[in-house]
């Protein structure tokens, strides 16, 4: 593979040469693993796997400590009359707001992950997206969610994303050798078509990516059906070749516990039972949560809560 990303031509050539996506095939398989019936003891099972692996997340620019503070509180507890309900994968969160995710979750587990490298646009110098990926690390986050420069790929220059990710890896790693684990977010209602995605999927993961994800939740079309499935079967492709397990994140418009049920379907039937943990997929949502809870306290009383059961992000 490292013939691969030799030279801009090298890399143009693979990533070119890969299968053409069967758009009609891909929106077909996805459209089947989504009608599988999940019922009782399994739909009980995958609410609570669906809730350890939710990023709960504030992205918004009026976010403060103390709003801050509040997600950490239900990131840990999410349904607080119900100390059995699991915490959240992370809290993701802008790098100012690194170091208070930190300190509120201290000894939870819970990590902190942080967006990076001017999301949700990508658009600045590299070196600004270093120093804002190096500032995010000193503050204590786990894990960076990066967004590649869109502009670039689709304009073809693809060793440029690819470098821009390796040196995004890079700024990852802490003075002690560890590093945080990076998501490179593509933004995939903005690529245009199927094979924009499998290619920059491959393109990533060529770069060191730990999870890919699919989009910001900034912009009007995000997560889908399709599009997931084809990153899970890259994802596939790419360990069957080098050995290398990568994670999946879709975020942006997943909502509801029937939808989040589905994506785990298509993780158990694409990728397996060593993907169904956080550690390898992810869901990047709020407002999921709640109906998660929702539906999880159905199962256990028999009826639904008022909407006052949760809060409201």
């Amino acid at each position: 593979m490292a013939d691969v990303t030799a030279d801009d031509g090298a890399l143009r050539r693979f990533l070119h040469g890969l299968p053409g996506v069967d758009a009609v095939g891909l929106q077909a398989r996805a459209a089947t693993l989504g009608t599988r019936s999940i019922k009782t003891t399994a739909k009980a099972y995958a609410i609570d796997l669906a809730i350890s692996m939710i990023d709960l997340t504030t992205l918004e620019g009026a976010d403060t400590p103390g709003k801050v503070r509040a997600l950490c509180a239900k990131g840990v507890h999410p349904d607080p009359t119900d100390r059995t309900a699991p915490k959240v994968a992370a809290i993701c969160v802008y790098p100012d707001m690194v170091a208070t995710a930190k300190e509120a979750l201290a000894g939870s587990g819970i990590h902190v992950a942080s967006v990076a490298t001017a999301f949700p646009a990508g658009r600045a110098a590299l070196p600004v997206k270093l120093a804002d990926t190096r500032d995010a690390v000193a503050a204590g986050a786990d894990e960076i969610d990066m967004v590649i420069d869109r502009g670039a790929f689709l304009s073809g220059r693809y060793l440029a994303v690819f470098e821009e990710i390796k040196q995004v890896k890079e700024a990852c790693v802490r003075p002690d050798g560890s590093a945080a684990h990076l998501k490179v977010i593509f933004e995939t209602g903005e690529l245009e078509t199927y094979d924009n995605v499998r290619r920059v999927s491959w393109l990533a993961m060529l770069a060191g990516a730990d999870f890919i994800k699919t989009s910001t939740g900034k912009v009007a079309v995000n997560a889908t059906p399709p599009v997931t499935l084809l990153m899970l079967e890259a994802v596939r492709d790419f360990h069957a070749a080098t050995g290398v397990q990568v994670g999946v994140k879709p975020a942006g418009g997943i909502r509801t516990t029937k939808d989040a049920i589905k994506y785990l379907v298509m993780v158990n039937e694409t990728l397996g039972e060593p993907w169904l943990t956080a550690d390898w997929f992810r869901f990047g949502a709020s407002s999921l949560l709640n109906d998660l809870l929702m539906q999880r306290q159905k199962l256990g009383t028999g009826r639904y809560s008022g909407p006052d059961y949760v809060t409201v992000d």
